[in-house]
């Protein structure tokens, strides 16, 4: 599997763990399983701080009770190469999208914008595939790495993005500066008030992937879908329709 194995999952040396919630998501809606989060990064750089970001990402999201899948791209080929997307990175990709709840995208800034990676794997995800829609209804946090100062063109575009796959991008997101400052030889990042928002979106992420997934159907459903496809609404089980019907006897 196209994957990436995060090492020390459970050890999070920079996060101060007397004001970490274990459970951040409690009360809002059914644990009957883990929030399924997949992670994308924008890099095939060995040293890749896009890569680390969301490793410790994802180590922040098992320690809230998320499970996490870090796709790796390094075989994916471009957009359109392959006759029918007949490649098997490509299938993988698209199954871990469907698997998931949730998405975490992870790009660096390249020339003021998303790195051709990044956007390649976000293109090989079609929004209707055999009746199967692998990003509607999900939710969505954007991260972006710079090499220089403090940008937001990068995570601006995969908002848009992620409007566009119809996805739920929380309101929180990530944006490191000079990143080559705030990761270790290691690759592991260092505390700062960069590490501290990557634990806040993180936290917002799982919340909003609670709160919503009960409910996702019902959120994507939609007047032109139900028309194309000639599946009218049963007025028997339309509540909206029962509420402001005319009652009986009503003057």
């Amino acid at each position: 599997m196209r994957l990436r194995t995060v090492s020390d999952i459970d050890y999070l040396p920079a996060l101060d763990h007397a004001y970490a919630h274990r459970n951040p998501a409690e009360g809002l809606g059914p644990m009957n399983h883990k929030p399924r989060i997949l992670l994308l990064y924008g890099s095939l750089r060995e040293h890749s701080y896009s890569r680390f970001s969301v490793e410790e990402a994802a180590r922040i999201l098992e320690y809230f009770g998320a499970e996490t899948r870090i796709f790796d791209p390094s075989d994916l080929p471009l957009p359109d190469q392959v006759k029918g997307d007949d490649h098997p990175a490509v299938k993988e990709l698209r199954e871990h999208a469907i698997w998931s709840e949730g998405m975490v995208w992870c790009s660096p800034e390249r020339h003021g914008q998303i790195t051709g990676i990044m956007k390649a794997q976000i293109d090989h995800l079609p929004l209707n595939m055999g009746g199967i829609r692998p990003t509607q209804g999900r939710t969505l946090a954007v991260m972006q790495v710079s090499g220089g100062s403090q940008s937001f063109n990068a995570v601006n575009t995969l908002r848009i993005l992620g409007r566009w796959m119809r996805m739920y991008t929380i309101p929180n997101q990530s944006s490191v500066a000079k990143a080559f400052q705030e990761f270790d030889a290691n690759g592991r990042m260092k505390p700062s008030s960069y590490y501290n928002r990557i634990v806040d979106v993180m936290e917002e992420l799982v919340r909003f992937t609670i709160l919503l997934r009960p409910h996702s159907a019902q959120l994507v459903e939609r007047y032109s879908e139900r028309k194309e496809a000639k599946t009218p609404v049963n007025p028997e089980a339309d509540l909206s329709a029962i509420a402001i019907a005319p009652q009986k006897g009503a003057a």
